[in-house]
């Protein structure tokens, strides 16, 4: 039988998480590793990268794209449930969930909001192979790990602890750049800060201040919050203000913040994801593919025939 692709895993991933209990990866993988009869070889399977058995990958894709389409909830790092939506799609006693099942969904998208200004979605499944080159493939499937990746990140951040996740703003930034100077930025986070959780030096005078706010939180950040930080931006005399979600920011927020004189950058969750994997904060890589092209510095115009068949022997 082979180790079954990652769509025809996820009706029984489903059906496993039907008890509305907390379940793990590590549990499903280990369950349908035997419901599906897999030998020691084939559980042994690794992908062409040898950094993780194939079937484990093609489980935790199968949760992906579940919990995208709001089939299933996080509880934490590998920890989920199954949500009212996932129930209902059960009680349709489907024949397969697939992609194209999971496509009726409006959250199982490509998702590209940042500040609060969400892009055209994308449907999320990949063209077909022949549809693209073999770039396109690679840029495509790239893009998928990212966003896979990026609800890893946010799943994981609403399980932090506020003064960690404020510590990880002021990092970010700094990896960034801003500040140019280890000791430019700054926690503070305290009881009667002003709505302040940081702070990062633009020059190393501390001339050039951004006021930073963290915000961790599931529901949309509103536009109280917005005027109550830039309330706070002039108690401190500034003119420059970070707001940073891992939720989003609603229209009303959005708007507020080009209406006034100061300038407050909103960073949404999506974003916020993005930004640590560009600048390799809280990831790090497990495999590295180069594609080559041909050098054709490397041919002299003279050594390359010009299109007419020529056999030549080794000697004279």
């Amino acid at each position: 039988m082979g180790v079954p692709d990652f769509q025809t895993v996820m009706l029984p991933f489903l059906q496993l998480t039907e008890d509305g209990g907390q379940h793990t990866t590590a549990e499903v993988i280990e369950t349908l590793a035997q419901q599906f009869h897999l030998s020691v070889d084939e559980r042994e399977e690794l992908l062409p990268s040898g950094t993780q058995r194939r079937f484990d990958n093609r489980v935790n894709w199968a949760a992906a794209h579940l919990r995208r389409a709001g089939l299933l909830e996080s509880l934490g790092r590998g920890r989920f449930r199954i949500t009212q939506r996932g129930l209902s799609v059960l009680s349709s006693t489907p024949d397969r969930v697939d992609m194209k099942l999971l496509a009726q969904f409006p959250e199982y998208k490509w998702i590209a909001g940042a500040g609060g200004d969400t892009k055209e979605p994308v449907a999320a499944p990949v063209p077909s192979v022949a549809d693209q080159t073999p770039e396109e493939v690679i840029e495509a499937t790239a893009r998928q790990l990212d966003e896979a990746l990026s609800q890893q990140i946010l799943d994981t951040l609403n399980a932090v602890t506020p003064t960690f996740f404020e510590q990880l703003v002021v990092d970010l930034l700094l990896a960034m750049r801003y500040g140019g100077s280890a000791g430019a930025g700054r926690r503070i986070g305290k009881s009667g800060d002003g709505g302040i959780d940081g702070t990062i030096d633009q020059d190393p005078l501390g001339l050039d201040v951004v006021y930073v706010q963290a915000k961790r939180w599931q529901s949309s950040v509103g536009r109280p919050v917005l005027q109550a930080f830039a309330g706070s931006l002039e108690g401190h005399k500034a003119t420059k203000g970070l707001i940073i979600t891992t939720s989003t920011f609603s229209p009303d927020a959005v708007a507020y913040v080009g209406t006034i004189s100061k300038r407050i950058v909103l960073i949404d969750g999506r974003m916020l994801a993005r930004l640590m994997i560009q600048h390799g904060l809280g990831v790090k890589p497990t495999a590295t593919y180069v594609v080559k092209q041909l050098d054709s510095d490397y041919f002299a115009p003279g050594e390359v025939s010009n299109g007419t068949s020529m056999v030549e022997s080794d000697g004279d």
